[in-house]
């Protein structure tokens, strides 16, 4: 009994089986002779030997639509692109700033100040280029995606067209022979061709409708998505640039701290044991002999003037105990009223002619 039960279970899957089989053979020839019809149509409408179906109105549609969408990819190339060499930047920028502060030492004016405004910048770069990804491309590869589903419905409504004019033609064939006129076929090619009109026109009127509207949505989502765009360029530049003034005026105290010796490493000059007395003695003791003093002579000077120098370079003060001078002016160095207050690379003078006294950068001058 079980063996005869399963001997006709076989049997049924076996004609299952075979019934797909038939089917599917059956969907293929119809699918082959479809593809064969319209390849025959086309053939036949390139040659001239039938007309087809002209809508003037659908080309210039379609011809708008094909330059729009080629906009559209370049667009979405180019902006993948920028935001790729973007990305690439605040990662150099990042490794920049790093290295800028493992080299800025830590005694150094303004350490701190330069980490803070490090983390701006890294922290404007990521604000940046999250406005950019998710405020500019995600709505260009929105407004993309549209052209990929909207091209695979002009091809349909285009292959329905080349149907349609196939069955017109052939219901057309049918009627323009009365002797051989069979009612039956020519009933059911007027079916098939009432039916090939209705699938294609359907497709067209909504075609009709959704080229123009795509068409006219380009203006307005160029002009959000460049609004947005050169937004977030406007804000970051402007951000940045105020962290790269405070990062400039850091670097500028460093320079100032640096003409005044603050981190120079003092030179500490040995001394011989049989001889205790200082140079200022020493010319003191020997006014009449010509003495050198870091190139500088020390002869023929008024009483007080260790010695002469002429200013190198151009210096502005900073404070009001600091001397300012141009170019080629002349300073007679002397001594400080108090020693303590000597700061290192810096001299006490008073200029040639206006008699004008303070500190001054040492470097910024050379002896005479």
């Amino acid at each position: 009994m079980e063996l005869r039960k399963e001997w006709k279970l076989n049997q049924l899957i076996i004609l299952s089986e075979g019934k797909m089989a038939e089917s599917k053979g059956a969907l293929l020839a119809k699918s082959v002779q479809k593809h064969a019809g319209r390849a025959k149509e086309k053939i036949l409408q390139n040659l001239g030997k039938v007309d087809r179906t002209a809508d003037d109105i659908f080309d210039e549609h379609l011809t708008n639509f094909t330059r729009q969408q080629n906009a559209a990819n370049r667009l979405q190339k180019e902006f993948n692109n920028y935001i790729r060499c973007i990305r690439a930047v605040q990662a150099a920028s990042k490794t920049l700033m790093d290295s800028l502060n493992e080299i800025y030492e830590s005694n150094w004016v303004g350490h701190d100040l330069l980490y803070v405004q490090a983390q701006n910048i890294e922290m404007l770069w990521q604000d940046f280029s999250h406005k950019l990804g998710d405020q500019v491309l995600i709505p260009l590869n929105t407004y993309q995606s549209q052209f990929p589903e909207m091209r695979k419905k002009i091809d349909k409504r285009g292959r329905k067209l080349v149907d349609y004019d196939s069955q017109r033609h052939n219901f057309q064939s049918l009627q323009g022979n009365p002797k051989k006129r069979d009612e039956i076929r020519v009933s059911k090619a007027r079916e098939t061709l009432e039916e090939a009109k209705r699938t294609y026109e359907l497709l067209n009127s909504e075609l009709h409708d959704e080229l123009p509207a795509l068409h006219d949505s380009r203006v307005l989502f160029l002009v959000t998505n460049l609004q947005t765009l050169f937004s977030a360029e406007q804000v970051f530049h402007a951000e940045t640039a105020k962290v790269y003034a405070e990062l400039e005026a850091i670097v500028d105290k460093l320079a100032t701290d640096c003409q005044r010796g603050t981190y120079t490493l003092k030179k500490s000059s040995p001394q011989s044991p049989k001889s205790p007395i200082s140079n200022s003695k020493i010319i003191s003791s020997a006014p009449s002999s010509p003495i050198s003093i870091a190139g500088a002579t020390t002869d023929n000077l008024p009483p007080g003037v260790l010695y002469r120098v002429k200013a190198t370079y151009k210096y502005n003060r900073e404070d009001v105990d600091e001397l300012s001078f141009d170019v080629g002016e002349i300073i007679r160095v002397v001594e400080y009223d108090d020693p303590e207050e000597q700061e290192e690379g810096w001299l006490m003078g008073v200029k040639e002619g206006s008699g004008e006294k303070g500190m001054f950068p040492a470097n910024f001058t050379r002896p005479l």
